[in-house]
């Protein structure tokens, strides 16, 4: 599935299967992903900002310069291997 450059900013995409996604430089800003499959997604220079991403899978997701301010997650969020979401700036909620 492509959405290269959508503009899906506050969309209510809880529980989407965004598997394996091409979302390069979408805005997701504020976007609800909330339970959201995006495992292998294709983030790089996404905008993230402000998401909720609170159990969204995004192992294996490309997130090479996206912007996660103020985002949103858990630790039921699923991270790629050796991403630092809060050295990216990643807020955790319970």
């Amino acid at each position: 599935m492509s959405l290269e450059g959508a503009f899906l900013f506050g969309a209510n995409l809880k529980g989407a299967d965004l598997k394996d996604a091409n979302l390069k430089g979408a805005d997701l800003e504020d976007t609800d992903l909330s339970g959201a499959d995006l495992k292998g997604a294709f983030l790089f220079v996404a905008n993230l900002e402000g998401a909720f991403l609170f159990r969204a899978n995004l192992k294996g997701a490309d997130l090479e310069r996206a912007l996660l301010a103020g985002a949103k997650a858990d630790e039921d969020t699923a991270w790629p291997e050796g991403f630092d979401p809060k050295a990216a700036g990643v807020i955790f909620e319970d």
